[in-house]
């Protein structure tokens, strides 16, 4: 069977994958839980710091058992973690469902890439392909965004219960994937991959910057911007309808390598991660609705460009086998920065919901610095 397949099923567990109906309140969903804002940044500190511990395992494990069966493990227990995530209704509860999805993330971290770039045919352009990988996603998490409107009307708890739905089904259509093969079948060993890794320094800078950047953009619109938006004056039910137009303004990402190919992909980068710095100011400054929604709108609309220009890098960046435990190192770099970074933004924000969006400011300012000296260098 051709291998192409794989794209095709990618692209549609990816895209069940985005329909996590509780998203437009998952703050809310935890602090009607019983757990606080500091606390949820505590949780997301050790779930980084779990993903450190198993990524390199699981990028063994992909090299010596084949990519199938680690991306049919990882979305076994990604689909576990809903079911959890459930029934969780304490911090210990919700650090399990952490746990759980660290596991998985960190399976999934690499793999998927992997496969989906092994699965290209030699004149497809990857940085397409990794695109409309975000793509699906995106629509995905639209369509999700869209129908957990109605569901959240009628309960928070609900849409939680919802989500486990496409998550089984994800996993279901995993155990039809075809396994794909790296440039080599010889492993040189965890040592020379790992110096193998970080002795690319320019690669590394970038992991960095872009893991500053990543984490800011998790925190401010996905924990944040739900405090963003009351303080606005924006009522609850209007979250779902709110996040759909975020992820319809995000599938512009989509064309992504359009610009690289006018200007680069290092000036794209620093490009997207400038329009992040800006908006993120904004929502110190200015307190207006529809400015608030903009501003985060511009948000994760930049790092979905970012995010398949820098998949492709990573990808063409590796020449030997052990490709996934390549990228489970550089994951495991970035993974670093965000379980450093996490807590501060938490500890920022449990002072003040504006002092933790300017913390995220001053992140990104350091980014964008530590990725243009990089870029002139």
């Amino acid at each position: 069977m051709n291998k192409r397949i794989n794209i095709y099923l990618l692209n549609i567990i990816v895209f069940l994958q985005g329909l996590v109906f509780y998203a437009p309140v998952a703050t809310i969903y935890r602090e009607n839980r019983g757990i606080s804002i500091s606390q949820i940044f505590l949780i997301e500190s050790i779930y980084m710091i779990l993903i450190i511990l198993l990524e390199i395992p699981w990028g063994i494990f992909a090299d010596k058992y084949g990519y199938k069966k680690t991306l049919v493990l990882s979305n076994l227990i990604f689909f576990i973690s809903k079911i959890v995530f459930f029934k969780a209704d304490s911090f210990s509860m919700f650090l399990l469902e952490r746990f759980l999805l660290a596991a998985a993330i960190s399976g999934l971290s690499g793999c998927d890439s992997t496969v989906l770039y092994l699965s290209l045919d030699e004149n497809d352009n990857s940085e397409k392909a990794f695109a409309r990988y975000g793509f699906f996603s995106n629509v995905g998490f639209l369509l999700g965004s869209v129908i957990s409107t109605f569901i959240i009307n009628i309960s928070i708890n609900l849409s939680a219960y919802y989500t486990i739905i496409p998550y089984g089904l994800a996993f279901i259509i995993s155990l039809f994937l075809l396994d794909v093969k790296g440039e080599s079948k010889k492993s040189k060993g965890i040592l020379f991959n790992i110096k193998e890794a970080i002795s690319n320094k320019e690669i590394i800078i970038l992991i960095l910057g872009i893991a500053l950047v990543a984490e800011v953009v998790q925190s401010i619109t996905v924990f944040l911007n739900q405090g963003i938006y009351i303080r606005s004056g924006i009522y609850i039910r209007y979250f779902g309808i709110m996040l759909a137009g975020i992820q319809i303004i995000g599938l512009i990402s989509v064309k992504s390598y359009k610009i690289t190919r006018q200007i680069g992909q290092r000036k794209s980068i620093l490009l997207f991660m400038i329009c992040i710095l800006i908006s993120s100011l904004s929502l110190v400054l200015i307190k207006n609705p529809i400015l608030a929604f903009i501003s985060i709108a511009v948000i994760s609309t930049s790092m979905g460009f970012i995010e398949p220009i820098f998949m492709d890098i990573q990808n063409k960046s590796i020449k030997i086998a052990d490709r996934a435990t390549i990228l489970s190192i550089y994951s495991i770099i970035g993974s670093i920065v965000s379980a450093i970074v996490s807590p501060i933004i938490g500890i920022a924000s449990n002072a003040s919901l504006d002092i933790g969006i300017f913390t995220c400011f001053i992140i990104t300012l350091i980014a964008i610095t530590l990725i243009n000296i990089n870029y002139k260098n």
